[in-house]
């Protein structure tokens, strides 16, 4: 249907004779045949689309099916506040929307497609026609959640060697039951079911909150082999008793998506090692399209506070003046698209800036000692202080505040305001941005620390809030 420019990654599923799908709410197995709609009367040439998705399988049926096509993807959750979706559609003016959030949307017409019992709205405005380049094919946010206008351009050939290096390090087999426990939006997520599908395991979708008890039901019910998890997810795995138990079918857990305390690393370590599980802990950037290098399960122990080395095909050097981890390989994304114009053009980027400073060892193992840039990792959602900064600072109509994080762990918000609602404000950045109230912590000043330029000194917020 479509030229082999379009579908290699595709190809590669469909060669897959494997692999196949669970739907843990109707419990039927499907195959990639059936979780492909009909988009035949989709009369529409190369286009630029808005999915938003869950985990849900018609979120992975419409995916797949738009993977299978010559559309160029732009990526989002569907749980993104309204007036965010809006902002976004009228930045980059989508010729087809799918939102199953929304029975109409002003400015598009609503059609639906079918396949295999399933029918969806699809959104359509034709008279919305972006140029595209040729070879972005998935566009994903650089901020998790928060709807931010930034969007990373990614090529189908950028998704196929990541995904084909993954299957390299990971030990990934056809007999594989993999949950799709990550959201298809989040480059981790989608590397998962990328890999996991080339490979032709079976794909459970539909799931709880790993949180919820329920997706251990189904652990032990489909017999998972592999979990994937971002750090809060590992500390809650921790909080709830997960290495009191024994799951004889894990085969090997994955944790990206930031940086895992030492401690808390070092009991799964030990957990898994005592279980006959293989833990990977692995460093990635939506910029590489998910993964840029790994700590094989058998230095973990010895190299616990390190990123890792490169994946196959990949190469990582540190800047000589500014110490900043330097990644190259096919994986590396096309530039930034900030507005419906960058679209149209694509970089071919040698190096890929990371903004976190590293070391490297006698070994040849790279470990990160901060970031050079003001973005920050809560709970696995890439977060861009500024951007936050700013939303914070409009909506109270109030300069004295500022925003930085911690750790990987806590968004601080530092102001001068004795009147602040911090719980109102907690439940507006969550409506917002999704930032879980329990990240989000709060330091007063009667002035906010300045450096001697008169700019925010960020560092002393950080030191004086550790103080208290």
């Amino acid at each position: 249907m479509f030229s082999n420019k379009h579908n290699n990654l595709i190809n590669l599923i469909k060669d897959s004779q494997s692999l196949k799908f669970i739907d843990v709410e109707s419990n039927k197995i499907y195959y990639l045949n059936d979780m492909l709609f009909d988009l035949d009367t989709m009369d529409l040439p190369r286009s630029l689309g808005f999915l938003y998705l869950d985990t849900s399988l018609i979120s992975l049926k419409v995916y797949l099916t738009f993977l299978n096509s010559p559309h160029a993807l732009v990526l989002l959750s569907d749980s993104i506040d309204l007036k965010l979706k809006e902002n976004l559609e009228d930045s980059y003016l989508p010729t087809f929307i799918i939102d199953s959030k929304r029975a109409k949307i002003p400015k598009y017409t609503t059609d639906k497609i079918t396949g295999n019992a399933s029918i969806i709205d699809l959104h359509i405005n034709t008279s919305y026609t972006t140029k595209l380049h040729e070879n972005i094919k998935i566009l994903l946010s650089t901020s998790g959640t928060t709807g931010s206008p930034k969007l990373v351009k990614l090529s189908e050939d950028n998704i196929l060697k990541n995904a084909l290096s993954i299957c390299e390090y990971l030990p990934i087999a056809t007999t594989d039951v993999t949950p799709l426990n990550l959201p298809l939006h989040y480059s981790y997520g989608l590397s998962v079911l990328h890999s996991n599908a080339i490979s032709g395991t079976t794909i459970v979708c539909g799931l709880p909150d790993i949180l919820n008890k329920d997706f251990w039901n189904y652990l032990e019910e489909h017999k998972f082999t592999s979990i994937a998890g971002v750090p809060f997810i590992y500390e809650m795995l921790k909080r709830i008793g997960f290495m009191k138990k024994s799951y004889p079918s894990l085969k090997y857990i994955t944790q990206a998506g930031g940086n895992l305390s030492q401690n808390i690393k070092m009991e799964f370590y030990e957990y898994c090692n005592d279980n006959a599980i293989e833990f990977f802990v692995m460093y990635g950037q939506t910029e590489a399209t998910a993964r840029i290098s790994y700590v094989p399960p058998a230095d973990l122990k010895n190299k616990i506070t390190s990123i890792g080395k490169p994946i196959k095909n990949g190469k990582i050097t540190i800047d000589d003046k500014t110490g900043e981890l330097l990644y190259s390989g096919p994986n590396v994304f096309g530039g930034y698209a900030n507005e419906i114009e960058n679209l149209a053009c694509w970089e071919d980027i040698v190096h890929l800036r990371t903004g976190d400073l590293a070391d490297k060892d006698e070994h040849g193992f790279y470990y990160i000692k901060g970031r050079l840039k003001r973005i920050v990792k809560v709970f696995g959602n890439r977060i861009n202080l500024d951007e936050i900064e700013a939303y914070l600072k409009s909506r109270l109509n109030m300069s004295l505040l500022a925003c930085t994080g911690i750790d990987d762990k806590i968004l601080l918000i530092a102001h001068s305001n004795e009147a602040l609602n911090e719980s109102e404000l907690k439940k507006a950045i969550f409506a917002s941005y999704k930032i879980q109230g329990s990240a989000i912590k709060f330091k007063y000043f009667e002035e906010l620390p300045k450096n001697k330029s008169d700019k925010i000194d960020y560092n002393k917020i950080i030191l004086q809030y550790l103080d208290n």
